[in-house]
C-alpha cells in the first residue's frame, strides 16, 4: 500500500484496498454459502483474483488521475463518471473473455478445476463490479478536492 499511496494519493490507496477486501470476502462468502470446501486452490484463485482486481482498479485509477489533471471547473464526481465510462468497454471487454475462457474450465475442465475455476469466476464477476463501484466511490468519498463546484 505504501508505493500505491505515493504515486497515487491516500484516498485511491484506501479505495483500493477496500475494494480487494470486498472482492476476498465476497468469494469466501459464496463458498461458505455453498458449504464448499476452501482448499489450497481456492486460497491460489482468490490471490490471483485479487491480482487481477488491482490491475483493473489501477487502470480506472490511473484514468481518473489523468482527468483530473485535464479537466478543470468539474467536480470529482463528474471527473470519475467520465473516467469510469471512458474504461467501461475495456473493461467490461477484458472481464468478458477472460469469464469465458474461466468458465470452460467449469464446464468441461475436471473435478480437480471445479472449486479453481468457481472461485476464479465469482471472483472475476465481483473484482470487475467492485473496481468500478466500490473502489471509485471510496476514493470519492476520501478525496480532499471533494466540494468542487459541480458543472451538470
Amino acid at each position: 500500500m505504501p508505493v500505491f499511496s505515493i504515486r497515487f494519493q491516500f484516498a485511491f490507496a484506501v479505495g483500493a484496498v477496500i475494494a480487494l477486501l470486498h472482492d476476498a470476502v465476497a468469494v469466501l462468502a459464496v463458498f461458505l454459502f455453498f458449504n464448499r470446501e476452501i482448499s489450497i486452490d481456492v486460497i491460489g484463485a482468490i490471490l490471483a483474483m485479487l491480482g487481477y482486481s488491482v490491475n483493473d482498479t489501477i487502470v480506472i485509477f490511473s484514468r481518473i488521475r489523468e482527468n483530473m489533471k485535464n479537466v478543470r471547473d468539474v467536480s470529482i464526481y463528474d471527473i470519475i463518471n467520465l473516467s469510469i465510462n471512458q474504461t467501461l468497454s475495456r473493461t467490461i471487454l477484458t472481464s468478458l473473455a477472460t469469464a469465458l475462457t474461466v468458465a470452460s474450465l467449469l464446464i468441461f475442465g475436471g473435478e480437480a478445476l471445479k472449486d479453481l475455476a468457481l472461485s476464479l469466476l465469482i471472483g472475476i464477476i465481483v473484482g470487475t463490479y467492485s473496481s468500478i463501484y466500490i473502489a471509485s466511490a471510496v476514493m470519492m468519498l476520501l478525496h480532499k478536492d471533494g466540494k468542487k463546484k459541480i458543472i451538470s
